[in-house]
């Protein structure tokens, strides 16, 4: 079979969710037999989000090849349960440099190097890279910004030239945007939908299919209007009304037709999607047996974006448990002694969660401490598992002054240092332990019992260790080492096994939850959140 293309590009404002539409249709057509992926095109010049602030960009989300990545990718990869890489997500500056670096070669035998046809070559064979793979019935491209960017024009150009190329059954061209409802006119307006498409129709790229994001019913005069004024069919004008859950609009873009349309433009056979064991998580997600509160304690909590694989793996892993996980974000720069019992000792576990730089680190050190005295389930992940190796070693071995080299150079106890093989490097993009690295769990652990396996592999995101020298002194006072790195030593877990649940992890397990298979580490820690929960509640009641 021929792989088909399919382009979704946005328009009139960014933040649609062209990611989670891209990712929904993705889901219809794997789920009725078809081998699809998507890939993002992001039109900034950074080479990749690896050295994107959190507050600019969001999170930056790992692939198990090690490529830093666009947040999207771990939509596609949540939605469709099948792992991205390198190739689903190319930035213009990857682009850029690839060209550039042919040009320095002599590969373009003199010629002057222009956007077009140079740039839009490059992007065009990146753009088939997975189809050309032979795994794929149909690729999915999202391209980030809205139309009429000019960072965006290169890649829109491109698409127009693949259309042409791979013929009219072969790729097509799904439009998202907005329809604004005017509460003064009691109206909704079609006008910036218009222009938009015509912006696009001024790029040489015909919209094959509308998706329409708005917060009120279409009716079906507007759709007609919208199907006559922007060249399309009436049938191709899909609503995008607003969800109460991402996940709801696999099923919303399914009872629009957006699957039958799309095949049928590809032309391509459609059938009834098998969506049963998505529904079964959704039903578990709405309808909640219980609650249990969890503290989510970072230094990018204004910015929900910076935390979104944690979050979404708090939705898996409650489903799972058929409990909702309600998230309460506290920022460790305003953790004190003052405040630590107000903020964190009426919550059922506390997690504190991945970062970089001194900024909030010491309210991140208290938090540990307080929730490893009042016995409250403790997640740690990367900074944050580092995090409770520090605040061990001051409170319970003794070692006042100890830190991280990353934090205080000149620390007279780094517990945590900077790894052996970063310590010559300078360039700051790209060049982490990144991606996937086997780990070793030793039998009887916490964290052998949630795996069930001895041996697991989990993606990583980080330049400092946990440094062996103070191995045997931590493990000694109690802290426990239960999973490293067969081939560097590395420690990878620490646990107390006196605690009810305490587990910190180097790695980043949260890129790897997915619907279909929620990390059990969260699921095991919401379990232990439950628990806590019952058992307080259970001691209230027997005081009353």
């Amino acid at each position: 079979m021929t792989t088909k293309y399919i382009f979704v590009t946005g328009g009139v404002t960014s933040s649609l969710g062209k990611g989670i539409i891209a990712a929904s249709l993705a889901k219809l057509l794997q789920a009725q037999g078809y081998r699809t992926t998507i890939q993002k095109l992001d039109p900034y010049i950074n080479v990749d989000p690896g050295t994107l602030n959190p507050y600019e960009h969001g999170e930056c989300y790992v692939t198990d090849d090690g490529a830093e990545t666009d947040l999207d990718l771990g939509h596609y990869e949540r939605f469709l349960n099948v792992p991205t890489s390198q190739a689903n997500n190319v930035t213009t500056g990857r682009i850029y440099q690839s060209v550039i670096e042919k040009e320095r070669r002599g590969e373009f035998l003199g010629k002057t190097v222009q956007v077009i046809p140079h740039i839009t070559d490059e992007i065009k064979e990146r753009v088939q890279i997975l189809g050309n793979s032979g795994d794929y019935d149909i690729v999915i491209t999202e391209i980030g910004g809205t139309v009429g960017d000019i960072e965006s024009l290169p890649y829109v150009e491109a698409v127009r030239q693949l259309k042409w190329d791979l013929g009219e059954n072969n790729a097509i061209s799904i439009h998202l945007t907005l329809i604004p409802y005017l509460s003064a006119a009691g109206e909704l307006k079609t006008k910036p939908t218009q222009h938009s498409v015509k912006t696009l129709m001024e790029s040489g790229v015909m919209a094959d299919i509308l998706v329409c994001r708005t917060e009120h019913e279409l009716p079906k005069e507007l759709r007609a209007k919208l199907a006559k004024f922007c060249n399309v069919r009436e049938e191709a004008v899909i609503q995008s009304i607003d969800a109460s859950t991402i996940y709801d609009v696999p099923n919303l873009m399914l009872e629009q037709g957006l699957d039958k349309v799309v095949l049928k433009k590809l032309n391509l056979d459609s059938s009834t999607p098998d969506l049963t064991q998505w529904n079964e998580f959704l039903n578990r997600h709405k309808n909640p047996k219980g609650e249990v509160n969890i503290g989510l304690i970072g230094k990018y909590v204004e910015l929900q974006d910076s935390y979104k694989s944690i979050l979404e793996a708090f939705i898996h892993a409650g489903a799972e448990n058929e409990v909702k996980v309600k998230i309460e974000s506290i920022h460790s720069e305003y953790l004190n002694d003052d405040n630590m019992k107000f903020k964190l000792g009426h919550l059922d576990g506390v997690l504190v969660a991945p970062g970089f730089g001194e900024r909030g680190v010491e309210g991140k050190i208290s938090a540990v401490s307080y929730v490893r005295e009042a016995n409250i389930p403790f997640l740690g992940i990367c900074l944050g598992m580092q995090m409770a190796v520090i605040e061990y070693s001051r409170n319970v071995l003794g070692l006042k002054d100890a830190n991280s080299t990353e934090m205080s150079e000149q620390t007279p106890h780094p517990v945590i240092d900077l790894m052996e093989e970063q310590k010559s490097i300078t360039d700051k993009g790209g060049t982490m332990r990144l991606g996937g690295w086997d780990c070793e769990l030793l039998e009887g652990s916490i964290a052998s019992n949630v795996y069930k396996t001895k041996t697991i592999k989990e993606r990583h995101r980080h330049r400092y260790e946990f440094n062996n020298i103070y191995k045997e002194k931590i493990e000694t006072a109690g802290m426990k080492a239960t999973g490293y790195n067969p081939d560097t030593g590395l420690v990878e877990i620490v646990e107390l096994p006196e605690h009810p649940w305490f587990v910190g992890v180097q790695y980043h397990p949260e890129y790897k939850s997915t619907v279909a298979n929620p990390h059990p580490l969260f699921v095991a820690f919401v379990k232990a959140a439950l628990n806590h929960s019952e058992k307080r509640k259970g001691v209230s009641m027997a005081q009353e």
